[in-house]
C-alpha cells in the first residue's frame, strides 16, 4: 500500500534535488571574474569594492599589484582574488632568494583570509627586453610557494596579449608569431608541469576597430541567432557564433602546434568601452551593455567555445578609471562607474544608491599595526621606493594601453554594413539570477531546509503510528 510515509520521503527528495538546483542557479556566474584595476584618483576604497562585488555575486577578482590595502580588504570575504607581479619586477625576481622575500611579503602573510589562487608574473609581455625574464621569473615564484607549501593552492602564470597571435583565422590554423614561439614554447613547458592554465587577454573590440569592414558587429557582440550565422571553420567544421569563442579557439589550436595538449586556457580580460574617441569606431554605451550583457548570459548558462566547453573568463574592467593613458576608450571599459553605481544595464545592478560620492584620500581605510608593512598603502600615487630592507618596491603596474592590446582578428570571410542600430535586449531571468541578494538567497535556503524537515518529521510521525496500527501475527 502506498502510504503518506512514502509520499513524504519523495517529497523530501525532490525537494533536496530543488535545493541543489537553487544553489547551483545562485551560483551561475562562478566562471565570471572581474578586472579590478586602480588607475583612478576617484575609486571607491577596497572594503566598499568587496561589498560591490558581493551584492552583485561576484566571485573572483584580479588586481594588477598586489596592494596591501586591498589584499586586507579581501580577507575572509570569499572571493577568489589572483595577484600580479609588476612588469618592472621581473628582472629582480629571477633572484630565488627575492622571489622567496617577495612571497613572504606579499602573499603569505594575507592567507589563508585572503583567498589568493593565482599570481601572474607580468601583464603582456611582448618587449624583447623582458620576455627572457619570464619564465626565471615564473620558475623562481613557484619554487618560493613550494618551499613555503603554498604551490597546492596558488597558481603561477603570465597573461598574454593576442597580439602574440602570428594566424588565427580559421581557429584550427593559430599559431605564435615565429619571434616569441621559443619563449612560448619555455612557457608552456612550465604550466603543463605545474598544471597552471595559460592566460589570453583578447578583444573584439579591437578586432572590429581595427577591421568593421570584414567583421560584421552582430558577430562580435554574441548578437547572432541561429547556426547559418557566424562562421564555419573549414578544416575543422566545427561552428564559431561569435568572436571571442573564434579567438580562444585559435590559441588552444596553437598551444597544440608546439606540441601541449593538456593546458587549460582562460581569459584573462575581455571587455568592450562605453564610450570613445570620433574615430573609435563601436565604443558606445550599446555596444558595451551588448557585449558584456550577452556574455554574462552565456556564462551563466556555463556555455564556452567548441573546444573549451567550460570556459572561464574576466570582464575588464570593474571601474572607469579616469588615470588611463591613451585615447578615451581606455578610461571607460569600467562596468561601473567610480562611486559604484553601474555604468550601463548588464544585468548586474550594483550599489542600490546612485548618489553614493567618491571616496577621497581620507575615506580609505588605515592599516592596521599587524597588518604585513609595505611602501605602497595609496592607491592613487606613484610608488615610492621602500625604505624597509625586508620589502621589494612594488611600483603600480601600468595597465595595457590600446597599443598593447592586439587588433589581429579572426575574420569572417563576409563582409559587413556599417554599424547598425542594436535594440538592447535583456533576459529577465539572468538579471534575477545574478542581482539576489545574498540574504535573500539564504533566506531560501533555510526556508527550504526547514520544509524539508518538516517534511521528515511528518513522515517518521506518519510511519510510526502505522507500525502500531497494524496487525500481529502469531508466527507459533
Amino acid at each position: 500500500m502506498f502510504s503518506m510515509a512514502k509520499c513524504t520521503r519523495i517529497n523530501a527528495v525532490a525537494f533536496l534535488l530543488l535545493l541543489c538546483s537553487l544553489m547551483c542557479s545562485l551560483q551561475g556566474v562562478s566562471a565570471l571574474g572581474i578586472d579590478y584595476g586602480q588607475l583612478g584618483d576617484n575609486l571607491l576604497p577596497p572594503q566598499q569594492v568587496v561589498s560591490l562585488l558581493r551584492s552583485n555575486n561576484i566571485t573572483k577578482a584580479r588586481i594588477f599589484d598586489t596592494n596591501p590595502r586591498i589584499l586586507t580588504a579581501f580577507a575572509n570575504s570569499n572571493i577568489e582574488l589572483i595577484v600580479s607581479v609588476e612588469n618592472e619586477m621581473l628582472s629582480q625576481l629571477n633572484n630565488p632568494q627575492a622571489a622567496l622575500q617577495w612571497v613572504n611579503t606579499h602573499i603569505k602573510p594575507y592567507l589563508p583570509a585572503t583567498k589568493i589562487t593565482d599570481i601572474m608574473i607580468g601583464n603582456e609581455l611582448d618587449a624583447a627586453d623582458l620576455l627572457p625574464s619570464l619564465v626565471p621569473a615564473m620558475s623562481s615564484i613557484q619554487k618560493s610557494l613550494s618551499q613555503l607549501g603554498l604551490d597546492s593552492h596558488i597558481k603561477v602564470s603570465s597573461p598574454f596579449s593576442y597580439g602574440v597571435m602570428e594566424e588565427s583565422y580559421p581557429p584550427s590554423a593559430g599559431s605564435f608569431r615565429s619571434d616569441v614561439s621559443d619563449v612560448m614554447s619555455l612557457v608552456l613547458q612550465f604550466l603543463s608541469t605545474t598544471k597552471a592554465p595559460f592566460w589570453i587577454n583578447a578583444y573584439p573590440y579591437f578586432a572590429y576597430k581595427g577591421n568593421s569592414k570584414e567583421i560584421p558587429l552582430d558577430y562580435v557582440l554574441f548578437s547572432n541567432d541561429g547556426l547559418s550565422a557566424g562562421v564555419t571553420d573549414p578544416s575543422s567544421n566545427l561552428h564559431y557564433d561569435n568572436l571571442l569563442y573564434a579567438q580562444v579557439d585559435a590559441v588552444i589550436y596553437a598551444i597544440k602546434a608546439l606540441g601541449f595538449d593538456d593546458i587549460e586556457v582562460k581569459v584573462g580580460e575581455t571587455g568592450w568601452p562605453s564610450k570613445g574617441d570620433d574615430d573609435e569606431l563601436g565604443a558606445s554605451l550599446e555596444n558595451a551593455a551588448l557585449y558584456n550583457g550577452n556574455l554574462l548570459k552565456r556564462q551563466l548558462a556555463k556555455e564556452g567555445t567548441p573546444l573549451k566547453p567550460n570556459l572561464d573568463v574576466y570582464i575588464f574592467a570593474l571601474f572607469n578609471e579616469n588615470k588611463k593613458p591613451g585615447p578615451t576608450s581606455e578610461r571607460n571599459f569600467g562596468m561601473f562607474q567610480p562611486d559604484g553605481t553601474v555604468a550601463y544595464n548588464a544585468g548586474l545592478t550594483g550599489y542600490s544608491s546612485s548618489t553614493t560620492s567618491a571616496p577621497n584620500s581620507t575615506d580609505a581605510p588605515t592599516p592596521n599595526p599587524s597588518e604585513p608593512p609595505s611602501s605602497d598603502t595609496n592607491l592613487t600615487e606613484p610608488p615610492t621606493t621602500s625604505t624597509e630592507p625586508s620589502s621589494p618596491p612594488t611600483p603600480t603596474l601600468s595597465e595595457p594601453t590600446s597599443d598593447a592590446k592586439s587588433t589581429n582578428a579572426l575574420s569572417p570571410p563576409t563582409p559587413s554594413p556599417s554599424l547598425p542600430e542594436i535594440p538592447m535586449t535583456y533576459s529577465s531571468g539572468v538579471k534575477t539570477a545574478t542581482t539576489m541578494g545574498r540574504w535573500t538567497k539564504w533566506i531560501i535556503i533555510f526556508s527550504v531546509l526547514v520544509f524539508i524537515i518538516l517534511c521528515i518529521i511528518v513522515g517518521i510521525w506518519y510511519r510510526s503510528k502505522f507500525a502500531d496500527q497494524a496487525p500481529k501475527v502469531d508466527l507459533v
